[in-house]
C-alpha cells in the first residue's frame, strides 16, 4: 500500500505499514505464483515484495524453473505450494519475430495462457493476467476503453488476444491488466535502448506519428499489490498506463533532456518510413477510469515516472 491522499491511494508513493496490520500479515499468509520473473514486470514485482509487509509468499519462477507450456508440470507447482493467486507476466514479445516464428508465439500466448486458465478453473485459483494494447489496431482517435472492440494486427497482438479470450472463458476468478509501452530499469526497453543509443551516436531518427502512453513496470507492479491486498475481488478487464500520453519522438525527447544527452540529434519520421515486420497500433491511448475508481488510485503522469526510473537506475 502507498501513501493515501484523500481517498485515493496514490501510486509511485512511499510504503507505509503499521504495526496493526504487520501483526496481520505475521498471522495470514497466501502463495502468489509469478510467472516471467525474469522479464520487467516480474523483476518489479520481485523488488516490491522485498519491500513490502504484505501477507503474501510469492513464488517467483520463469521457464528454467517452471515451464508454463507444460501443463501437468503447471498443475503440480500449483497443488504442491497451495498455490492461491497466479500474476501471469510470462509472454511471448518479440513483435517482428512473431510474424515468422508463429508457433511459438501462440504456443506461449495462448496455448500456456489456456492450461493457466484451466488450471485455475479445477483448482479454484485467481488469475492476474498481464496484456497488451496491441489487441487493439490503433485506428481510434480517443482512448480505448475496456469495452472497445479488439482487432489486433499482428501475430503478437493475436496470439495475446486469444490468450485473453482464454482467461476470460475458462478461469476460476480473473483480472486481465492491457498495458502499454512498458519501461524499467531491467531488461531491454525503450528508455535503455535511448540512453544506450543517445550516449553512442550522434543522430538518431525516431518515429513520431505513433502516440500512446508508457508504463512504467515499477508503478504496474504496485497496482497489483494494491489489488492483492483489495479485500474484493474484482473480475474483468482493466486497463493501465501511467497518465498523460505521447509519442515515441517525444518520449526520446524527454528522455533525452532527463538524461542531459543533448549532443545526440533526434530526427522525426514517420511510421511509413521505418519498415517493420509487424504492424504498430498508430494509436494506443487507454481509458484508465475503469481501473481507477474501482480501486480509488491515483496514476503518476509518465513523466513522473520516467523521472523516478532514471533516478532508481543511476
Amino acid at each position: 500500500m502507498a501513501i493515501y491522499t484523500g481517498s485515493n491511494k496514490q501510486l509511485g508513493g512511499t510504503e507505509t505499514v503499521s504495526k496493526k496490520e504487520m501483526f496481520y500479515y505475521g498471522l495470514i499468509q497466501k502463495n502468489v505464483l509469478v510467472t516471467g520473473a525474469n522479464g520487467q514486470l516480474g523483476q518489479e514485482m520481485k523488488a516490491r515484495a522485498e519491500i513490502t509487509n504484505t501477507p503474501f509468499r510469492f513464488f517467483f519462477t520463469d521457464v528454467d524453473h517452471l515451464d508454463i507450456t507444460d501443463k501437468k508440470q503447471l498443475e503440480y507447482f500449483v497443488e504442491r505450494n497451495s498455490i492461491e493467486y497466479i500474476i501471469n507476466c510470462a509472454a511471448y514479445t518479440a513483435v517482428d519475430k512473431a510474424e515468422e516464428d508463429v508457433d511459438t508465439a501462440y504456443l506461449i500466448n495462448y496455448e500456456a495462457v489456456k492450461s493457466i486458465a484451466e488450471v485455475s478453473s479445477s483448482h479454484g485459483v485467481k488469475i492476474i493476467h498481464i496484456s497488451t494494447d496491441y489487441v487493439f489496431d490503433g485506428a481510434a482517435s480517443t482512448p480505448y476503453k475496456e469495452t472497445d472492440s479488439c482487432n489486433p494486427l499482428s501475430v503478437y497482438g493475436k496470439s495475446k488476444l486469444k490468450g485473453e479470450e482464454s482467461i476470460a472463458n475458462i478461469a476460476h476468478g480473473w483480472m486481465i491488466i492491457r498495458t502499454s509501452w512498458l519501461f524499467s530499469k531491467y531488461g531491454a526497453n525503450f528508455v535503455k535502448t535511448m540512453l544506450n543509443l543517445m550516449s553512442s551516436r550522434e543522430e538518431l531518427n525516431i518515429v513520431a506519428d505513433q502516440r500512446g502512453t508508457p508504463t512504467y513496470a515499477a508503478d504496474l507492479a504496485e497496482m497489483i499489490f494494491v489489488i492483492l491486498n483489495e479485500a474484493e475481488w474484482y473480475s474483468g478487464i482493466y486497463h493501465f498506463s501511467n497518465s498523460g500520453e505521447t509519442t515515441w519522438y517525444d518520449f526520446a525527447g524527454k528522455i533525452q533532456k532527463l538524461a542531459g544527452l543533448s549532443s545526440c540529434k533526434l530526427n522525426r519520421i514517420t511510421t511509413a518510413e521505418y519498415k517493420t515486420a509487424a504492424q504498430r497500433p498508430m494509436y494506443s491511448v487507454f481509458d484508465k477510469s475503469k481501473i481507477e475508481n474501482k480501486y480509488h488510485v491515483t496514476i503518476p503522469t509518465w513523466e513522473n515516472a520516467l523521472n523516478r526510473m532514471l533516478a532508481a537506475d543511476r
